[in-house]
């Protein structure tokens, strides 16, 4: 059993690390302050964040190297907007 799972936590990852990381208390803090969450589960979401992050600029990269068959209109027929130009 994986450790996310006792914890009862959707595991996505293929395995589990135990790691040790020394980093300034000020910025552990604020991190957390702002997830609102222990220091694991703020590690585990800047992680998450940074391979976002990579991913997208790798999406980036092909910006006008694809075609697509279908315009922005037609991808957008089935959704309904408001007033603002928000999907709802």
């Amino acid at each position: 059993m994986s450790p996310a799972w006792l914890y009862g936590k959707n595991d996505h990852m293929s395995e589990m690390r135990k790691i040790t990381a020394f980093v300034p208390a000020k910025t552990l803090e604020a991190a957390q302050a702002y997830t609102g969450q222990g220091i694991t589960e703020t590690l585990r979401v800047a992680l998450e964040k940074l391979a976002r992050q990579r991913a997208y600029e790798q999406l980036r990269a092909l910006r006008g190297k694809v075609k697509f068959d279908i315009s922005l209109d037609e991808l957008r027929e089935d959704r309904e907007f408001d007033e603002h130009g928000n999907v709802k």
